[in-house]
């Protein structure tokens, strides 16, 4: 499984409440919230980004509040994943829960430019910069979050894991 896109660069501690601004949280519809992803540091970013795009940051990422909101529509928005130096780890586990994947590597994080071409391989976890070629290793999710990823999610992943419990009981 991997993602390739254009990097969105962006500094450390970069909150919850910038990537989805506390004021849009009225309406529960994803797509919706999505809108006003990252407005209040890149006000552009929802008119750039594209289906596999990455976010690439510092420190921090994801930091102030728990609310499973910002990285549902980091994910809404079609990025492909988040690289950053570190995470919150309250953003860790919801981007995990909700799917998104993101992958810690400090030397990519701080090497990688805003608009390079990125390609992103989850399953070895290597991160490749294709306009400089350089690549980077990060620490590949374990084979079970890696299943909940690609499934889209932990509900989506238990689910899966009942219907093919289901569907053993019924075999036998």
């Amino acid at each position: 499984m991997y993602t390739q896109g254009k990097a969105f660069k962006y500094a450390d501690n970069v909150d919850t409440d910038v990537i989805i601004p506390a004021r849009y949280l009225n309406t529960p519809d994803a797509k919706e919230l999505s809108l006003h992803c990252m407005e209040d540091i890149d006000a552009d970013f929802v008119k750039r980004v594209s289906k596999g795009d990455v976010i690439v940051a510092g420190w921090n990422f994801g930091c102030g509040s728990s609310r499973e909101h910002a990285p549902l529509v980091i994910k809404t928005c079609g990025t492909g994943c988040v690289i950053a130096k570190s995470f919150a780890r309250i953003f860790y586990r919801n981007a995990i829960n909700i799917g998104l994947p993101i992958l810690e590597c400090e030397q990519a994080a701080a090497e990688i430019g805003a608009g390079d071409e990125v390609k992103v391989n989850f399953d070895t976890g290597e991160i490749k910069d294709l306009t400089t070629g350089k690549s980077y290793q990060a620490q590949p999710f374990p084979q079970f979050i890696q299943h909940i990823i690609t499934s889209g999610g932990l509900l989506n992943s238990l689910k899966e894991s009942s219907n093919m419990k289901e569907s053993y009981t019924k075999d036998v």
